[in-house]
């Protein structure tokens, strides 16, 4: 039985962070998170193009729990806690976010920035925590690639 690529880069946490959604990856990516028991989340963002709409589709896709506040220091908050669905790591993927990021990038940029936060509360516990960011075409050049 061969490994997936991404199994060992996936349970690195001090690697673990905002990447792009690597190109033609998909199903690399899902059997990894799934041989390493990750939960691995998918927002469809594609018809998201305001701040409350992310939000509501980010609870939604991860079940949180009903004190989640729809704000950016709710969404915090959920992602730097999951115990409703603990785990040993974590894959999310924001799918079609060049909506999102075109009609408010600061808004986008600021969603981005609470779940690099995220990564970063959960690597100071050796806990790694992505999430790749799926976009159509080049999308957002400032994200960095996995490799």
């Amino acid at each position: 039985m061969s490994v997936p690529p991404f199994h060992t880069l996936l349970s690195r946490a001090e690697r673990a962070g905002l990447y792009h959604m690597p190109f033609a990856a998909d199903l690399a990516l899902e059997e990894a998170a799934e041989s390493l028991e990750y939960p691995l989340h998918r927002v469809n963002l594609a018809q998201v193009a305001d701040k409350e709409a992310f939000l509501d589709a980010v609870g939604k896709a991860l079940d949180f729990p009903d004190w989640y506040g729809h704000n950016w220091d709710a969404l915090a908050d959920c992602l730097t806690d999951l115990s409703w669905m603990a785990a040993d790591g974590y894959v999310i993927v924001l799918e079609h976010s060049d909506t999102f990021s075109k009609a408010a990038p600061a808004d986008f940029a600021m969603a981005l920035s609470v779940f690099q936060d995220a990564a970063d509360t959960w690597r100071e516990d050796g806990i790694p925590f992505w999430t790749l960011v799926g976009t159509s075409g080049d999308g957002i050049d400032w994200l960095q690639d996995m490799e």
